[in-house]
């Protein structure tokens, strides 16, 4: 019978070898191929730990970053609204004036009043119940609650002098707040109880409800004072919401630098080196090859070509 020079345990140790080598080529193939260093955490080895606490760490921002946009918006919401607010009070000042200054007024001039004042009022009431994503903006926490209700029933005429009412108001005292960072909770917006706006619909249910007989100066006197205290504290809550959406741009930007610095770190733990594996593939092949060729030399040696 004819037998291989070789052993029978050196050819095998060879092969294995050779199957680890290709193993290997196999393994960065696909890390060229795909960019990283593996598909899983096991493959990572000492380092997965750590990749993984990244990967949380920048869910968690993700998140922090995502709420301070979403409010940043509904700021955003607030401060328009506070804006036609303060249209409807200059119109309303304008209003009291140009009355004060006629002294008195026909029935058809005061009826026109009137019915613009309570059309004003009601508009005023709407911006109150500005909804923005399916939620009441200045209703506190009470979001799925209308908080202004102007209706005869829940905000009775004023007369003069009149006295503070939020009869109207339907939410709960509880500011909005957000949590932009583990540290950081930002309260923000403003309830439709706020005094400012109290005075303004109380300046408005003043007008609406005048009359040939009650339209003397007391009556127009205390409403042009409550327009005037209510524009000056519809202007105070916009600089507290302009405040509210710059600390919601910082907090977004914080976060943002956070996940960036944070996916720089994940990317140097993950990706692979792809000039490093394009030279140990090029090295692996060639030694991959030398091996092949040299067991299917050694498995074609036979005793015969041997003492030949």
């Amino acid at each position: 019978m004819l037998g291989r020079v070789a052993t029978f345990a050196l050819s095998e140790k060879m092969i294995q070898s050779a199957l680890r080598s290709q193993s290997r080529t196999v393994e960065i193939e696909l890390q060229e191929a795909s960019g990283n260093i593996s598909d899983t955490f096991g493959g990572l080895g000492a380092t997965s730990r750590r990749v993984l606490d990244l990967q949380t760490s920048i869910a968690q921002s993700t998140a922090y970053s995502d709420a301070a946009t979403n409010t940043g918006s509904r700021i955003e919401v607030m401060y328009s609204a506070c804006t036609q607010m303060t249209d409807l009070l200059t119109t309303l000042r304008s209003s009291i004036v140009s009355a004060t200054d006629a002294g008195t007024l026909d029935d058809g001039t005061l009826a026109s009043l009137t019915t613009a004042m309570s059309e004003y009022m009601d508009e005023f009431a709407s911006l109150l119940n500005t909804q923005y994503e399916g939620r009441y903006l200045f209703s506190g926490a009470m979001t799925d609650t209308k908080p202004v209700d102007v209706s005869s029933s829940a905000y009775p005429a004023q007369t003069t002098p009149s006295t503070a009412s939020t009869s109207y108001y339907n939410g709960d005292d509880e500011i909005a707040s957000v949590r932009v960072s583990s540290e950081q909770v930002v309260q923000y917006g403003v309830t439709a109880d706020n005094p400012a706006f109290e005075k303004a619909l109380r300046a408005f249910n003043l007008m609406s409800n005048m009359s040939s007989s009650t339209l003397d100066s007391d009556t127009l006197t205390e409403a042009l004072s409550l327009a005037e205290e209510a524009l000056s504290g519809v202007s105070s809550i916009q600089t507290k919401l302009s405040i509210n959406a710059s600390t919601m741009e910082s907090a977004v930007s914080m976060q943002t630098t956070f996940q960036d610095q944070a996916s720089s770190l994940e990317s140097n733990l993950t990706d692979v080196d792809v000039a490093a594996a394009s030279a140990e593939l090029s090295t692996r092949q060639a030694q991959l090859e030398a091996a092949y060729s040299a067991i299917n030399k050694i498995q074609s040696l036979n005793l015969v070509d041997y003492l030949k």
